[in-house]
């Protein structure tokens, strides 16, 4: 069965966005593009940079990712939410369009084109997902939702980051609410941590998998699809673009610690 078929009741694809839909962290994107008009110091982008570069070489990394959660957070204290809006907007203009993988948008697109209704759910900010979601014409999107007031951000969460477990706690909520059938749904995921919203449906898929959840899908027989470009063939110089990355940033770093000592009296 594919995303094709004749719907039966209410059907719903839902889809992981990094490195799923959009290759790499769509939310180090908005950094940058946050950075560039000085929300940011030199140091939290550079840091942002490094763990770009470590997730497209090693994959996701939880404890890390909370880190950087609260470190974004305390940095967006204070700041628009109408602000950071617009430059999500050129920013996916400018940037996430060009990283979309295009085998998991004709997917996508086929679950639209099938009457389904398709969900993003993301561990990024609700408000770079829903924007996504928008732009590809899906249905929504659930995601990490940042505190804010009066138009403001607080600098905290409302509930947790929406990772893991609590991916599929709010797929089932969403399911339940819209009376979406999961055992006839589909999900896509490239990430071990994606196993519990993929467990979910009846029709599980991992896109461009990491190793463990190339191995899972391999033990459960879940179908695999790699729109990574010539994968086999590239791995290697992938993973040496992204270590000369790392070493890039690093360099950064050690040049911005030099001139601060420098600068020392």
């Amino acid at each position: 069965m594919g995303p094709g078929a004749p719907p039966h009741g209410c059907i719903g694809a839902f889809f992981d966005v990094d490195n799923t839909i959009i290759r790499g962290a769509s939310a180090f994107h908005l950094a940058v593009g946050l950075y560039r008009r000085g929300f940011f110091r030199r140091f939290d982008i550079v840091r942002f940079a490094l763990h770009q570069a470590r997730y497209l070489v090693f994959g996701e990394n939880k404890q890390q990712i909370d880190e950087l959660r609260s470190e974004a957070l305390a940095i967006m204290r204070g700041h628009s939410v109408a602000e950071v809006a617009v430059i999500a907007e050129d920013v996916y203009d400018e940037v996430l369009t060009l990283r979309i993988y295009p085998g998991t948008r004709r997917l996508l697109d086929e679950h639209v084109a099938a009457g389904h209704a398709v969900w993003l759910v993301t561990a990024t900010p609700v408000e770079v997902g829903e924007l996504i979601a928008r732009r590809l014409d899906a249905t929504g999107a659930l995601g990490t939702v940042a505190e804010h007031r009066d138009g403001f951000y607080t600098g905290r969460l409302v509930g947790d980051l929406l990772h893991g477990e609590a991916k599929a706690a709010a797929v089932r909520a969403l399911a339940e609410r819209e009376g979406i059938d999961l055992a006839s749904s589909f999900a896509y995921g490239d990430s071990a941590h994606d196993v519990p919203i993929l467990s979910l449906v009846g029709h599980p898929f991992a896109i461009n998998p990491d190793r463990r959840l190339r191995r899972h899908a391999a033990d459960v027989g879940w179908p695999v699809r790699e729109f990574r470009a010539r994968r086999r063939a590239t791995r290697r110089s992938i993973n040496a673009a992204s270590l000369a990355g790392l070493a890039w940033v690093a360099g950064l770093v050690a040049r911005a610690v030099r001139r601060s000592l420098a600068d020392r009296p």
